[in-house]
């Protein structure tokens, strides 16, 4: 088992002190401005994470609407032009350039016509999922919060028949037990059923907690630490023989000390 934390948890020197992986969160990283990547920044957070024993993920840009998300970074992978296509490239090639273990997107929006837009996220897909094959590395659709509308892949079905439909070797599920558990409505034997069902896909794993309800804060997804909320993490072991990464998404390195004894103690490693 490998726990890593998103880069919004802390500095890298208190994630190392606590993990073993460290998930780059593109779009606050403070890498991009006007939606061009700064190379210069980048290079320097680049030298700072080589002076620790950290392995890598990355989280791509996606769509987000709400004040603290970065206009400039804006991608919804059922709508993309070229803008959007190079944002999600660059976070592939740096993938490949760190040897990441995988690259978080999103899945697409949809309006009046769901089927369309999820046709069109699948080509979408397709061609991030060729590039990714190109530059060796692995990316994985993550199930979405089923609270907030306009989403899709919110239900384990959906995003399976995503990855089935992409049929690449290079496209996998991001299965996040946050997300999962306001989708089931807090219901453990559905949260459990939902894990069993995208359990043969999973390339990654997202953890943090919320009361599986929707609410005026974030439409429920608090990304609360593990523990702190209703979750029943003994889903995890739905997810059978999975190696990867479970990475933590909160917001301090309190969470992550709490959250990591959550997670072990679900998991039986303690």
């Amino acid at each position: 088992m490998i726990l890593g934390a998103s880069s919004f948890a802390g500095n890298f020197s208190e994630i190392a002190s606590e993990l073993q992986s460290v998930e780059l969160y593109m779009p606050k990283l403070g890498v991009y401005k006007n939606s061009i990547l700064q190379q210069d920044i980048l290079e320097s957070i680049l030298d700072e994470l080589s002076t620790f024993d950290l392995q890598t993920s990355l989280h791509a840009p996606y769509f987000a609407d709400v004040p603290t998300y970065p206009k400039d970074v804006v991608v919804d992978t059922a709508d993309m032009g070229e803008g959007e296509f190079r944002l999600i490239r660059e976070s592939i090639e740096l993938a490949s350039r760190l040897g990441s273990r995988a690259i978080v997107l999103h899945p697409g929006r949809f309006d009046h016509d769901h089927e369309a837009c999820f046709n069109k996220m699948v080509v979408n897909l397709k061609l991030l999922a060729d590039y990714a094959g190109d530059c060796g590395v692995m990316l994985g659709l993550e199930n979405k919060e089923g609270t907030s509308t306009g989403n899709m892949c919110c239900n384990a079905e959906e995003l399976v028949r995503a990855v089935e439909e992409v049929n690449s070797d290079n496209l996998g599920a991001t299965f996040d037990i946050g997300h999962a558990n306001l989708t089931c409505g807090g219901d453990r034997t559905k949260l459990h059923e939902f894990a069993k069902t995208l359990a043969p896909y999973v390339v990654h794993v997202h953890v943090h907690d919320n009361g599986g309800v929707w609410t005026s804060n974030y439409d429920g997804d608090e990304h609360l630490a593990p523990g702190a909320g209703t979750i029943d993490y003994s889903a995890l072991k739905e997810l059978g023989g999975y190696k990867g990464i479970y990475n933590m998404e909160v917001f301090s390195i309190e969470d992550v000390r709490s959250g990591k004894e959550t997670i072990k103690k679900a998991l039986c490693m303690v």
